[in-house]
């Protein structure tokens, strides 16, 4: 099991922010098998399909840096650009090998781990300069897995190269037999097969290394309960803190919502437990709504705002707790509940009109009907 410094066992998988990271400072899995085996592999297909025109090229450049006068052996000036020009023409038979390895080696990049570039990845790392810490490398599990690795490696190869060379033993004894240019134009068509045989069998290694590169990748970057909880205070906030705000928010809200009551046109009470204060809009169509609603403390203090301006309140617990549940700060009511909220405001308006003088008392509500399934006692 994986430890940091201070010998805490590392048993948490890596968090997102933790494998950012390691992405920015340059590490991420490789695998280095991948890359040596790809660039093999494409490095002998390179030679089988562009093979007869780099022969060609290159014979072009003996050639050319045979064919030598008295002039350009004895004058500087035509040495060097005789020089510069073998070098480009060199360069030029290469060019295809070079281009084939430079993609190849760069999507061997991509395909594990993914692209990324950083500078962190350039920077020196003095830790790695500590003789401790070189020795405790060395005597890693990770360095045993490399040395058996390697062993097995060299074991492979040789078994391969032993078995192909075995096999083609009949047609390179033919050679000596064959012109020169057909003699070599066969031998290296055998060696570039033969290479590719050899290259492919580096397949079996690589199946290996993946997952191992992976796993110690992953086992690398597992964090300590006690960093997981660290990270989670440094991205989320103290969970003390974090109270204090939904406390601070919660009190900005009820404060907001205390505003909104003395233009309400009623508040229902359960009576002790529940209030609500409820507003219609005369001139519109839309259905009343609630300005605020609230348990214990909070439904007392709605109770106190409405006593102090004077707005009616009115002992409806079914109504009350059928409204609390069902219906948050500002919407409409449910459209079950029209017929029972439509009896308390008439109920309301009629006694407004009877305190102007220009309507006789109303009866007292007694009862309004509520579907059992929003009140939770009832249903």
């Amino acid at each position: 099991m994986a430890e940091n410094q201070d010998g805490q066992e590392k048993t948490e998988e890596p968090t997102s922010k933790r494998q950012e990271e390691s992405r920015r400072d340059g590490e991420v899995a490789r695998s280095k098998e991948f890359t040596t085996a790809a660039l093999l592999i494409a490095s002998g297909f390179a030679l089988l399909t562009f093979g007869g025109w780099m022969s060609a090229k290159a014979l072009e450049l003996f050639a050319f840096n045979f064919d030598l006068t008295r002039f350009d052996v004895t004058s500087q000036d035509a040495m060097f650009t005789h020089f510069s020009g073998s070098v480009w023409r060199a360069l030029w038979v290469a060019l295809p090998l070079l281009i084939v390895l430079f993609l190849v080696g760069a999507l061997s990049q991509i395909v594990i781990g993914g692209w990324n570039i950083t500078a962190k990845a350039l920077m020196p790392k003095f830790s790695k300069m500590n003789p401790i810490s070189g020795i405790k490398r060395i005597f890693s599990k990770n360095s045993l897995v490399e040395f058996i690795k390697s062993v097995a490696k060299v074991a492979l190869v040789s078994s391969v190269s032993f078995v192909i060379i075995w096999g083609l033993r009949g047609d390179f004894a033919v050679l000596g037999a064959m012109p020169l240019e057909s003699a070599i134009a066969k031998g290296s068509y055998l060696i570039i097969w033969a290479f590719l045989a050899v290259s492919a069998s580096l397949i079996v290694v690589v199946l290996i290394d993946i997952p191992w590169q992976i796993h110690q990748h992953n086992e690398k970057l597992k964090m300590t309960l006690q960093e997981v909880k660290d990270e989670f205070k440094n991205t989320e906030g103290k969970p003390e803190v974090k109270a204090r705000i939904r406390r601070m928010q919660m009190e900005m809200s009820q404060r907001r919502m205390m505003s909104d009551v003395p233009s309400a046109d009623v508040v229902i009470t359960n009576p002790t437990h529940y209030a609500v204060a409820l507003k219609y809009d005369e001139s519109g169509n839309a259905a009343p709504t609630v300005l605020a609603k609230g348990g214990d403390h909070v439904a007392a203090k709605i109770r106190e705002v409405a006593d102090h301006y004077e707005i009616p309140v009115l002992q409806l617990p079914p109504l009350t707790r059928a409204i609390y549940y069902s219906t948050e700060i500002g919407e409409e009511i449910p459209q079950t509940l029209y017929m029972a909220v439509a009896q308390v405001l008439a109920y309301v308006f009629q006694m407004k009109q009877h305190k102007a003088g220009k309507a006789k008392k109303p009866n007292k509500i007694i009862k309004v009907d509520v579907p059992p399934e929003l009140d939770p006692e009832q249903g």
